[in-house]
């Protein structure tokens, strides 16, 4: 009997363990939430960081060129820009299951290549194709593109969308401007004499006034790539690689009120903090010097300027404004600075030239 029942114990012990282990490697598994999502552009990766330990915890096929990436709004899938460059045979972009961190089927654009700047609005991808100078919109619930718009600019890089997504701004290299595309309401129609009545009328269309997109191209400096929009949605400051300046455009009058000179050769990148009181600026510029400004946005005064010691291009703020992270593309790691006392804390070793930075956090 003793024997029967320390062989049952036996068995109960091992399974016991086993559903430890099952549970641990299960929690291994799974990608933390936050995560830093890094793009290892030159080994054509996804790295998934856990940013409590600063590990990465799993790579994930990107496809060809990744430059950019952006997260779903529940933080499931996660699309990616296959960019190759002006008229790239290239018209994909990429989408991977974050949870079971896998790569899917591509997106196949047809004819429009050479995606780069992604934003995620309303349910909705909004993206930029360069080699047809155009923005456009894919709809994951039916699958398709259902929206797009040429700017008539050259390498229409970068994309932002406001939250009604009744504005959108992009960035447009080799024309050095800013686009602002602004959903607006088209005249009433003349009015007509109308039978049985008394003189002319104006007849509302079926569904109220048609609605159209205008689009306001602004001058700003040679080489505009990276740009935000203030949190209080009234200025677009674009940083100019070029020509070492930030560009500030007031949205309301779609009129450059200033432009300042900056310590980074080769801006690249630009981001606002979430209280609009900085401006982070980084730069490709190699070598010794700085590649990564910080502006006081009020007083448009440098703050403070770091050598990360490489060239420098993707910046992400988490969304509390305590720390940023800078992809150091020439040395092939992430920096996280901390925005409080604006120190440099800390290097995530990452694959070959990080570029494209997200932060995903899975809602509850």
């Amino acid at each position: 009997m003793t024997s029967k029942n320390s062989e049952r114990n036996l068995i109960w012990g091992a399974v016991a363990l086993g559903v430890f282990l099952l549970g641990a490697n299960f929690a291994a598994a799974q990608t933390p939430s936050p995560a830093l999502l890094v793009l290892e552009k030159s080994d054509n990766m996804m790295a998934i960081v856990d940013p409590a330990s600063l590990q990465i915890v799993a790579r994930v096929p990107a496809g060809p060129d990744p430059h950019e990436i952006e997260a779903s709004a529940d933080g499931k899938l996660v699309y990616i820009s296959n960019y190759g460059g002006n008229d790239s045979a290239l018209n994909t972009i990429s989408v991977i299951d974050l949870v079971a961190r896998k790569a899917l089927p591509a997106i196949n654009l047809g004819a429009l290549r050479s995606t780069h700047g992604l934003a995620f609005a309303g349910g909705k991808l909004y993206f930029t194709a360069e080699t047809n100078k155009v923005i456009g919109r894919y709809d994951p619930a039916t699958q398709s593109v259902d929206w797009v718009l040429g700017t008539g600019q050259d390498r229409t890089h970068m994309v932002a969308v406001s939250e009604s997504l009744d504005r959108i701004v992009t960035s447009n290299v080799s024309s050095g401007s800013i686009s602002i595309i602004e959903q607006v309401s088209l005249p009433m129609p003349p009015a007509v004499l109308q039978p049985g009545t008394a003189g002319p009328t104006r007849v509302a269309p079926p569904g109220g006034p048609r609605k159209t997109w205008r689009v306001t191209n602004v001058a700003a400096g040679h080489g505009t790539e990276g740009f935000d929009v203030s949190p209080d949605s009234k200025e677009i400051w674009a940083a100019s690689a070029q020509d070492a300046t930030v560009t500030i455009i007031d949205v309301s009058s779609k009129r450059v009120t200033q432009t300042l000179p900056i310590a980074v050769r080769g801006a690249n990148r630009l981001k606002f903090t979430p209280d609009g009181t900085r401006v982070l600026i980084s730069g490709l510029g190699g070598g010794a010097g700085s590649n990564l400004v910080v502006l006081e946005a009020a007083s448009r005064k440098e703050v403070k300027k770091f050598d990360l010691g490489g060239s420098s291009a993707g910046i992400l703020i988490v969304p509390d404004g305590s720390r940023a992270y800078v992809a150091v593309s020439g040395k092939d790691k992430v920096a996280v600075v901390d925005l409080k006392s604006l120190e440099m804390t800390a290097y995530v070793p990452t694959g070959k030239q990080p570029d494209g930075l997200a932060w995903v956090q899975g809602k509850k």
